[in-house]
C-alpha cells in the first residue's frame, strides 16, 4: 500500500468541542482578531455607561456649585443656562441646597460609626472569629477605612454607584490587602445585568493610564519585554510627538467622558485592564479514601485513572470486594471562573491568567442603587428640579429688585442752574451740607426723589414653597439638618421628627451596609490567603482588645460570616457601656482599675496611670512600714487595684456583645 503524502495541520490550530468548551483556549488560537473582539466587547461596555457617567457629572456639577451648566437651545445656538442668564444683563445666582443636604446624610452615616465583624459558622471557632475581627479592624486602620467609607458614601449619593478595589501587593514597604476608590469615570461592567446582588455579571474593567517608566516596571519581566513596550508605546517616550499628533483627537472625545482608547493626558500609556468569565471542561472529584472534594483540569483526568488503577489492583490482591474500593469519583461538568487580561489600545496582551485570589472572583466590588430592571437613579437627582427652581427665583427676585426705582431723582430741567449739568445738580442733591441755587420764580415743580418698592409677583412664597417641597423630596426635614424647630414645637415632637426624617433614609444607609459587607468579605478572603505568616496586631483606641496573635495555620480554613455592628467609637455605645461598667462597679464586681480601663471616662487614662503608680509603690513596701503614700487610705487601693474578677469581666464582654 502506498503511502500518500498530506499536509499536516498543527494539532493546536484544529478547533474541536473542547476548544469550543474552552473560551481562554478558543481566543488565543483565534489570536489578535480574538482580543481585538474582546477589547470592541469592553468598548461596547464602556459606550453602554454613557448616559450613567453623563447624569453622575450633571449630578456632581449640582452639588458642588455648577448648577446653571445644563445646554439650551438659543437663536441657533448650545449654550449653557449660564451664558443665556449672562447675556440678559443678569447675574446667574444661585442658592447650593444640595450640598448641605449631602452633608447631613453623611453626618447620619459617620454618626452611626459601623464596623464589620466577622463570625465563624463553626461554633467551636467562635474564638477564632474574634481574632479574625481584629485583623480586619488592623487592616481598616492601615487602610483608612473611614475615609475611604466616607468618601464613597459621598459617590453613591451623588451617582447612585460605589465601586471599590481589593487588591494585593506592596506599598509603603508593607506588603498587605489594600483598598482602593475607583472612579467611576473609568470603571465599565457588563451593561446586561439585572439581578440586584449583581451575581449575573460576565465582565468588569478598568481603564488606565500610566507613565512610561510605571508601565514597564509593572510589565517588563526581562528586557525584551521592555524593548516591546518601547515599541507598542514609542508614542508615549516621545512626548512632543503624542502631543501634536493626539491633541486633535483627545480634544474631540474629552468633553464629560474621557475616551476609551485614548488618554486624556498624551503622555500616558493607557492600559485596559478586563475581567470576564470563561468557560473550560473541568472534573468534580471525591477522594472516598481521604473524604475530600475538589475539582482538577481536564488533563489530569488520565493521572486519576492509574491512580484509580493502582488501587483496584491492590483492593483486588487483598481480598478486597471491587465495590468497596476506596477510589476517586469524577465527575465531568463546565467550571465558570473569572480570568483577567491587561490589553493595550491596539489589541496586544500585557498580562492573563486565571484569578488569583482564593474569593474565585474578580478584585473589584460594586453597588448600584437603586437597580431597579438595570437602571439606577441617583439620590442628589431627585431634587434636582427643585433647586433649579430656587436658582431661577432669586435670580428673577434680584432682577425685579435691579429694574425697580431706587432713589431716582426727577429734575426738571428749568430747576437746573445755569453752568450746572445734570450730574453736578445730583451730586450735590446727594452732598452733606449741599446747596443748590435756583430762580423760584421760573420753577413750576420742585425736584423730587422716588423710590419705588419691588413689585410683590409672589416670589418670597413660591421660594417658600420650594424650600418645603426640597425637604419633602429629600426626607431630609429641618430637624435632621439640626435646624430650630418652630415656635411651640415640643422637645417630643422635635425628635420625633429627627427618628422620621432618619427612617426615611434607612433604606440608603442599609444598601450602603451591605455595600461594605461585600467588600469586607473580599478582604478577608484576601487575608486569609495572603497572611501566610503569624502577625501580632495591636488595636488601640476605645473598645481595643489589646493585641492578638494571628495564626494562619488555624484561620485559612475557616468560613466567616460577617455583620455589620455599632462601633465601640459611637457615643450611644460608650453611654450604654459607662452605665453598665458603673452598675457592676457599685455592686463590687468590678475594681476601680477595671472600671477605669474598661469604659470611656474624662481623664481616664491619668487616673489610672496614677492608681498603677501608686500600685506599684505598695507592692515595694514592706508590712509595717511607716513611708505609705500620703492621701491614700490601705484598704481603698487594695480595692482599687484587686485582682480581676473573671465573672465580672465575662458578664461586661456578654453585655458589650450583645
Amino acid at each position: 500500500m502506498a503511502i500518500t503524502k498530506i499536509k499536516l495541520i498543527p494539532k493546536s490550530l484544529i478547533t474541536d468541542k473542547a476548544n469550543e468548551i474552552d473560551s481562554v483556549k478558543k481566543i488565543k488560537i483565534e489570536g489578535d482578531k480574538a482580543y481585538i473582539d474582546l477589547l470592541f466587547n469592553a468598548n461596547r461596555a464602556w459606550d453602554s455607561l454613557r448616559t450613567f457617567r453623563e447624569e453622575r457629572e450633571r449630578c456632581k456639577n449640582y452639588t458642588y456649585g455648577k448648577q446653571w451648566n445644563d445646554i439650551i437651545h438659543y437663536e441657533g445656538r448650545d449654550i449653557t443656562e449660564e451664558q443665556y442668564i449672562n447675556e440678559q444683563g443678569t447675574p446667574a445666582l444661585k442658592n447650593n441646597l444640595i450640598r448641605r443636604l449631602l452633608r447631613t446624610v453623611m453626618g447620619v452615616n459617620r454618626g452611626q460609626d459601623k464596623e464589620p465583624v466577622c463570625v465563624a459558622n463553626d461554633r467551636d471557632e467562635q474564638k477564632l472569629g474574634e481574632t479574625m475581627s481584629i485583623a480586619l479592624q488592623y487592616n481598616w486602620k492601615a487602610n483608612r477605612m473611614n475615609e475611604i467609607k466616607g468618601r464613597i458614601f459621598e459617590e453613591f449619593l451623588i451617582s447612585s454607584g460605589a465601586f471599590l478595589k481589593e487588591t494585593v501587593g506592596w506599598r509603603n514597604d508593607r506588603y498587605d490587602c489594600w483598598t482602593d476608590i475607583v472612579d467611576p469615570k473609568r470603571i465599565f461592567f457588563d451593561g446586561n445585568m439585572q439581578d440586584i446582588r449583581h451575581w449575573d455579571l460576565s465582565m468588569i474593567g478598568e481603564i488606565h493610564d500610566l507613565s512610561f517608566d510605571e508601565l514597564a516596571s509593572t510589565f517588563a519581566r526581562k528586557k525584551s519585554d521592555y524593548a516591546m513596550l518601547k515599541n507598542i508605546y514609542n508614542n508615549a517616550v516621545r512626548r512632543d510627538f503624542l502631543t501634536n499628533y493626539f491633541d486633535d483627537i483627545a480634544e474631540r472625545h474629552k468633553l464629560k467622558n474621557i475616551d476609551f482608547l485614548v488618554p486624556e493626558d498624551t503622555t500616558r500609556c493607557r492600559v485596559i485592564e478586563i475581567w470576564t468569565k470563561e468557560t473550560k471542561v473541568r472534573y468534580h472529584c471525591h477522594d472516598f479514601l481521604t473524604g475530600e472534594y475538589y475539582k482538577v483540569e481536564e488533563d489530569a483526568i488520565e493521572e486519576i485513572n492509574r491512580d484509580n488503577a493502582m488501587r483496584i489492583k491492590q483492593g483486588t490482591d487483598e481480598g478486597m470486594d471491587p465495590s468497596d474500593i476506596p477510589t476517586i469519583e469524577t465527575e465531568w461538568f463546565i467550571d465558570s471562573y473569572w480570568y483577567y487580561r491587561f490589553l493595550t489600545p491596539f489589541g496586544q496582551v500585557l498580562d492573563e491568567g486565571e484569578t488569583p485570589y482564593a474569593h474565585k472572583s474578580h478584585p473589584y466590588v460594586i453597588k448600584l442603587y437603586p437597580f431597579i430592571d438595570g437602571e439606577t437613579h441617583s439620590f442628589v437627582s431627585d431634587f434636582i428640579d427643585q433647586q433649579r427652581y430656587i436658582n431661577r427665583l432669586i435670580t428673577l427676585n434680584d432682577f425685579v429688585i435691579r429694574a425697580s426705582a431706587k432713589g431716582v431723582l426727577m429734575i426738571p430741567e428749568e430747576a437746573i442752574p445755569d453752568g450746572m449739568t445734570p450730574e453736578d445738580f445730583a451730586h450735590e442733591w446727594t452732598k452733606f451740607n449741599g446747596v443748590i441755587v435756583y430762580r423760584s420764580k421760573n420753577v413750576s415743580q420742585l425736584p423730587q426723589q422716588i423710590a419705588n418698592k419691588s413689585t410683590n409677583i409672589g416670589i418670597s412664597e413660591l421660594l417658600q414653597v420650594e424650600l418645603n417641597l426640597m425637604e419633602d423630596v429629600s426626607g431630609i426635614t429641618g430637624a435632621l439638618q439640626g435646624k430650630p424647630g418652630l415656635s411651640g414645637t415640643s422637645a417630643a415632637l422635635y425628635q420625633q421628627q429627627q427618628q422620621n426624617a432618619s427612617s426615611s433614609l434607612l433604606d440608603i444607609l442599609e444598601s450602603f451596609d451591605s455595600f461594605i459587607i461585600e467588600d469586607s468579605l473580599k478582604k478577608v478572603k484576601n487575608m486569609q490567603q495572603y497572611y501566610d505568616s503569624k502577625r501580632i496586631m495591636t488595636i488601640v483606641g476605645a473598645g481595643a482588645q489589646g493585641y492578638v496573635v494571628y495564626d494562619p495555620d488555624k484561620i485559612k480554613d475557616v468560613e466567616f460570616d460577617l455583620s455589620i455592628y455599632e462601633s465601640a467609637n459611637t457615643p450611644t455605645y460608650r453611654m450604654i457601656a459607662n452605665d453598665f461598667l458603673m452598675e457592676i462597679w457599685r455592686a463590687g464586681q468590678i475594681s476601680l482599675e477595671q472600671l477605669l480601663a474598661s469604659g470611656s471616662f474624662p481623664f481616664a487614662d491619668k487616673l489610672l496611670q496614677s492608681i498603677r503608680s501608686t500600685n506599684e509603690q505598695m507592692q515595694a513596701m514592706q508590712p509595717g512600714q511607716a513611708n505609705q503614700p500620703q492621701g491614700y487610705d490601705m484598704q481603698q487601693v487594695q480595692q482599687a487595684t484587686g485582682q480581676p474578677n473573671a465573672n465580672a469581666v465575662n458578664q461586661l464582654s456578654n453585655a458589650i456583645r450583645g
